[in-house]
């Protein structure tokens, strides 16, 4: 009898599908995925439609339900699947994914298509018998125009995230055009949810927040899975890749806020958010410059300093409006980080009538004081010139600095928050004596996410200089070499947080 090619039977379960998958792959299955998997199918072998699946960072939710949506047109190649995503970027990211598990898995490639006339990176049409308008497969942004689509399927891939939610008016129009996603869907059809909460008015939210005046959950009708990196028993969800001492080294990295909100699945109130001076350690030490062999070293109570960055929060005229605020700080080899000096500038007529170059001079000058390889200055409104202005200044008292043009587009509660969780939180922010001589410890003491009118100008030119990557030059100044790293030798600083 010759030899009769196998034709899979289309009742191979979702498990074992991923399992075959992943020895392709050379990989192992590990029990979290065995258990959305099995999540998966149950839903969707009972006719249940609306799916929410909450997994914490790095899961692999994305991928499971990527191959997923791969064993849906494995049973069935007439679906129609469309994937939203707060950006095309990541939609299409996702439909890639599929492509490429159609390509590979030993199941799926009698879906590949003769002739591949839709078969790119955000959409893809596999062989099927109905002729359809709309493609197998779709990737679209969130704010993107869905009108005239129909799907059986649609997946919200992370359409939650700082940039769909982080005001008001932003959450209420990610409601909006979720709503409209709706329409999309044909009357039987799944739609499924995965993220993580950005917000304390999330869209996941599992109960109402009656004090926020949201008196129903969004997916109110939706069944549920939850994942938490730290399981009920205070173990890991995933051990083999996420160790205990692993996830004790990223709640430090992260700030206990962000890691709350995206490993441990709680919405993070930000009101509840303070700024407590406490948690910095005071010191009085003044820089230690030293020579050897024109290499030039800087050092602060004894340990070498390796980086060096500056934010310049400018503002003018009215003394009674917003502060201009220069932040200095400094961090060492084992990922200590100094606020050494925060200068709220003044206009000084002495130096120069108009104050764009007057306080520009100022700026020059301390980055000349403490051997600043660059400055970063934000540009939001009358910052756009100042720049040039800068640059003209160092130039003028040659000061070998760099000037960064940096715009802010995120809220700046956030930018704050985000600026001080970790740090504060591994109370690994010292401040020089002379900074409580300042307004910059009122503003912190005092500081109240959201509230209006309240004074947080040297709160963000520090939280600005914080999240600046560690500065490493090599750079001339006045005939000596300046190696940070001393010795001319290249360094990495050891630090346990990525600010």
């Amino acid at each position: 009898m010759p030899n009769m090619p196998l034709t899979p039977s289309k009742n191979v379960d979702f498990g074992v599908f991923l399992i075959l998958w992943n020895k392709t792959q050379n990989y192992t299955t590990p029990m979290i995925h065995f258990r959305i998997a099995n999540w998966f199918e149950v839903c969707w072998s009972t006719g249940k439609k609306r799916l929410l699946l909450k997994a914490f960072r790095g899961s692999g939710k994305s991928s499971l339900t990527a191959l997923f949506s791969a064993w849906l047109l494995y049973r069935d190649p007439d679906l129609r699947i469309l994937v939203l995503a707060a950006e095309q970027t990541l939609a299409s990211k996702m439909v890639r994914n599929i492509r490429k598990i159609i390509q590979t898995h030993p199941l799926t490639k009698p879906l590949i298509p003769k002739t591949k006339e839709e078969w790119a990176a955000d959409r893809l049409t596999v062989d099927r018998a109905r002729t359809q308008r709309d493609p197998s497969v779709i990737a679209r942004s969130i704010s993107s125009n869905i009108t005239g689509l129909r799907a059986d399927v649609v997946i919200c891939d992370d359409v939650e995230v700082p940039n769909t939610c982080e005001t008001p008016e932003k959450r209420e129009d990610l409601r909006e055009r979720l709503a409209e996603a709706s329409y999309i869907l044909t009357p039987d059809g799944t739609h499924i949810y995965l993220g993580t909460p950005h917000s304390w008015e999330s869209i996941y939210l599992d109960v109402p927040k009656k004090e926020l005046g949201i008196e129903d959950v969004f997916l109110k009708e939706y069944e549920r899975l939850s994942l938490p990196l730290i399981t009920s028993k205070g173990e890991s969800a995933w051990p083999e890749r996420f160790p205990l001492e692993d996830i004790e080294a990223l709640k430090k990295q992260t700030g206990p806020q962000k890691f709350a909100s995206q490993m441990l699945l709680e919405p993070v109130n930000i009101s509840d958010s303070r700024l407590d001076p406490a948690l910095m350690k005071r010191y009085a030490a003044e820089l230690d410059i030293s020579e050897s062999q024109q290499i030039l070293q800087l050092r602060l109570n004894g340990r070498r300093l390796v980086s060096c960055s500056a934010w310049w929060d400018p503002a003018f005229g009215n003394a009674d409006g917003d502060s201009s605020v220069l932040a200095v700080i400094f961090s060492d080899e084992v990922g200590q980080y100094y606020l050494h000096d925060l200068i709220y500038i003044k206009h000084d007529p002495t130096l120069a009538e108009e104050e764009a170059i007057s306080q520009s001079i100022q700026v020059a000058r301390i980055a000349k004081k403490y051997f600043i390889p660059s400055v970063s200055v934000e540009t939001n409104g009358i910052g756009k010139f100042l720049p040039a202005i800068l640059r003209t200044q160092m130039a003028e008292y040659k000061v070998p600095c760099a000037v960064v043009e940096k715009n802010s587009t995120r809220a700046k509660e956030l930018r704050i928050l985000e600026g001080f969780d970790a740090v504060l939180a591994a109370h690994a922010l010292h401040a020089h004596e002379s900074i409580y001589q300042t307004p910059f410890i009122t503003e912190m003491q005092d500081w109240r996410p959201g509230l209006k009118g309240q004074k947080d100008d040297g709160l963000d030119a520090v939280a600005g200089a914080l999240s600046q990557q560690a500065v490493r030059v090599q750079r001339s100044y006045h005939g000596m070499r300046q190696f940070w790293q001393g010795g001319g030798q290249s360094h990495t600083a050891q630090t346990e947080f990525e600010i």
